[in-house]
């Protein structure tokens, strides 16, 4: 496996250069699929329109397609595309659902399959995974609505309500005791850090739990690992051949990465490359590709890390279909390796292909 900065990584580039060129040969028209329905559709029809605009420019006819609409299928099989560009975000789009539609139609998509974007998308699995590989991930545990509460109808719209019985308040005694405080509260299978909480007392822990529940059904509570914020993308399909882009360092104006820091316009700092050693810049990247190749992920992945006190990548999770804003952090990482965003999305078609 190569790796960015390692020797070989130069002829790599030389040769993705090369078949990012010759994908024009093999595609003419591209069904870029955003929208959708999940709660990060907002950040899909930015990422759409970001992808949009440099395939036209490159010179393919793209098909835009919202999935969030009905009729999306017939559409997408009128206009007999050579391939289809994933740029949904949350369920629907990066759980494997999409995946399996453009499997039994026939057409070659960009990114993960079916398998590694279900993978990937369960924290739980994917953190199971990563510790399968031997490597490093924070302590957790898994907290299901039901043990804890009910959704119900208020004035306001759907809601959460907890339970006030003693059996919960046991439990809430015994995933703190477990996990620790400060600790990390998230839906396990949603994106873009919403219903993300870092509570630091009991009492903030029980709004966790009804800010996460407001969300998904399932939460991850997470050891909270101190030190610095790194993502790293990762290039190529499957487990050989693996490119590691430059490791960036994220310093968000928040208190920590969430909705705000990731799409508003200066919600955070990517600082490129990381302010880290070689070593560990060296261990980032190599953990990024075996998260990848683990997950079995295909085309770009994007492996969020904590780089501990002692200077130990600590894997937080591994996005297949990372955000393509105005704001997001692989075409900017991409950018700095040299890459131009119509080479890198050239790339992504080629990757398409290639695993079909």
């Amino acid at each position: 496996m190569d790796n960015a900065g390692c020797p070989g990584t130069a002829d790599r580039m030389t040769r993705l250069r090369d078949l990012a060129a010759a994908v024009s040969t093999r595609v003419e028209t591209v069904a870029l699929l955003y929208g959708g329905t999940s709660g990060e559709r907002e950040v899909s029809l930015a990422s759409g329109s970001g992808v949009r605009e440099v395939l036209e420019k490159e010179g393919f006819s793209v098909l835009s397609i919202d999935t969030g609409e009905a009729g999306f299928v017939d559409t997408l099989l009128a206009g007999r595309p050579d391939v289809a560009f994933v740029a949904l975000h949350g369920k629907g789009g990066e759980d494997g659902c999409i995946q399996g539609l453009l499997e039994t139609l026939g057409i070659p998509y960009t990114h993960s399959g079916v398998e590694a974007s279900a993978l990937a998308m369960d924290k739980r699995v994917s953190k199971l995974l990563y510790q399968a590989g031997g490597l490093l991930t924070a302590r957790f545990a898994v907290a299901s609505r039901d043990e804890f509460g009910d959704v119900a109808d208020t004035d306001d719209g759907r809601a959460f309500v907890m339970h006030g019985s003693d059996k919960v308040a046991a439990g809430i005694d015994a995933l703190v005791a477990s996990i620790g405080l400060p600790c990390v509260v998230k839906p396990l299978s949603d994106g873009s850090s919403l219903g993300v909480s870092i509570p630091k007392t009991r009492d903030g822990f029980v709004q966790a739990l009804d800010t996460g529940f407001r969300v998904g059904d399932t939460l991850l509570v997470e050891e909270f690992v101190a030190g610095i914020e790194v993502t790293v993308p990762v290039l190529g399909n499957g487990r050989h051949d693996l490119l590691a882009l430059p490791v960036i360092e994220i310093v968000p104006k928040n208190e920590f990465y969430d909705y705000e820091s990731k799409y508003a316009e200066g919600g955070s700092e990517h600082v490129i490359p990381a302010r880290i050693d070689e070593r560990e810049t060296a261990a980032c990247k190599q953990a990024a590709i075996e998260a990848h190749a683990a997950l079995g992920c295909a085309g770009v992945s994007r492996t969020d890390m904590i780089v501990t006190k002692a200077g130990v990548p600590c894997l937080i999770e591994t996005n297949t279909v990372p955000g393509m804003t105005r704001t997001s952090l692989i075409p900017e990482d991409a950018k700095k390796a040299g890459i131009t965003p119509g080479e890198l999305y050239r790339l992504l078609l080629h990757f398409a292909l290639e695993r079909r």
